[in-house]
């Protein structure tokens, strides 16, 4: 039996079953790195399977795993614009293949997680090249790229930051205070979100809402898929977080109250926080950096703007090859270049963005526009094209 991640009660029985040994090795004062490993291998057994999609996975792994390695020697030797280039790409490969081959005969080929896999390698492969990973341990980084509460859900963590929490020994007392008492309340609160509050949006909600010529279908649809989506998206988040926390590794969170953002930049600042940072320092930052240096732009402003382009609309690709997703991430890139020209320009914001009553309509202003983002994405529209 299959089973997909965080998904059901039978899953989250044997989740819990798999922590106990976890808890055990904490309470203890003991490393749970090892028993970490086992508990991913068997977690990937129920949530893949040994069909297809493991074999996928497999070649994945080995794929990466040789990629990995291999730059790492030549990056030893050199560091070499073009050869990183070349390693990157082919590090992508697999990502791009699973995105492309649904629109072909052939069909999906890929496994669940490979979108969060993918980007773990990535980043391994551009800090290595960067020089801030100078030494590989296959079995941690295998650890990593594994490591099965964010398997198939995220949120997106760093190499150094998981080596360095999964060799350091944790005394009793702190993994009771910084580890167990919180990740069982991520799990609960996850838990809430999730299975009470999602699906009771979804029951009474969006799952009631049929298509038709007026638009009332739609403003009741993108609100509701909007707070389905979070809570849904958000619960699933806190149990892969929490559980990593049991496991003795504080993976970052994922949400921050993002409804109670101001414009939208805070906004990514609050949603899928991971994906927002990795997407910010793998993609914006380094566009906006090597086109300073290379003089594209007369202005900074129009190096980040064009970033900020660039950036969502690599994320809109990365959800899909369909219109829908592919125009959620333009319209959140150019939310994102007016909501720069907005705050640098605007004499009403300059005047009042301190005032309580201006930043709560900003509130309720960054909320529709977010929903309306929410609803593109979702592929409701389709039914009106």
């Amino acid at each position: 039996m299959v089973f997909s991640q965080y998904d059901s009660y039978l899953y989250m029985y044997i989740l819990i079953l798999t922590m106990i040994p976890a808890v055990v090795l904490g309470l203890m004062g003991k490393k749970i790195k090892y028993y970490g490993m086992l508990a991913t291998a068997f977690m990937i057994y129920l949530i893949i399977g040994l069909d297809v999609q493991f074999k996928f996975l497999a070649i994945f792994i080995v794929w990466e795993m040789l990629l990995i390695f291999f730059f790492m020697k030549s990056r030893q030797k050199e560091k070499n614009k073009w050869t990183f280039r070349i390693f990157l790409f082919a590090t992508m490969l697999p990502l791009i293949i699973n995105k492309v081959t649904p629109m072909t005969p052939v069909g999906v080929l890929g496994f669940i997680g490979i979108s969060y896999l993918s980007f773990r390698t990535i980043q391994i492969i551009v800090e290595i090249y960067d020089g801030a990973i100078k030494e590989i341990k296959i079995m941690d980084i295998l650890y990593f790229v594994l490591f099965f509460p964010t398997l198939s859900s995220g949120p997106i963590d760093r190499s150094r930051r998981f080596e360095e929490e999964i060799n350091k020994n944790i005394p009793k007392e702190e993994y009771i205070e910084s580890y167990l008492f919180p990740g069982i309340k991520k799990i609960f609160q996850g838990l809430l979100y999730k299975f009470v509050i999602a699906a009771l949006i979804y029951t009474y909600w969006t799952s009631r809402i049929n298509p038709d010529k007026s638009i009332i279908p739609i403003i009741l649809y993108m609100y509701g898929y909007t707070l389905y989506l979070f809570f849904d998206f958000a619960g699933y988040s806190l149990i892969a977080v929490g559980t990593s926390y049991i496991f003795g590794v504080k993976a970052p969170d994922n949400f921050d109250k993002p409804f109670l953002s101001k414009d939208m930049k805070e906004f990514w600042t609050r949603w899928h926080i991971s994906l927002s940072r990795w997407f910010g320092d793998f993609i914006f930052s380094r566009f906006v950096l090597d086109s300073m240096r290379k003089k594209r732009f007369k202005k900074r402003a129009t190096a980040s703007h064009v970033a900020q382009i660039i950036t969502m609309l690599t994320m809109g690709f990365w959800h899909g090859l369909t219109w829908y997703y592919i125009a959620y991430g333009l319209y959140q890139g150019v939310a994102l270049v007016l909501t720069d020209e907005y705050t640098k320009k605007s004499k009403i914001y300059k005047k009042y963005k301190k005032e309580k009553w201006f930043q709560y309509i900003q509130i309720v202003i960054t909320f529709n526009i977010v929903c309306f983002g929410m609803l593109i994405f979702s592929g409701f529209l389709n039914y009106y094209v």
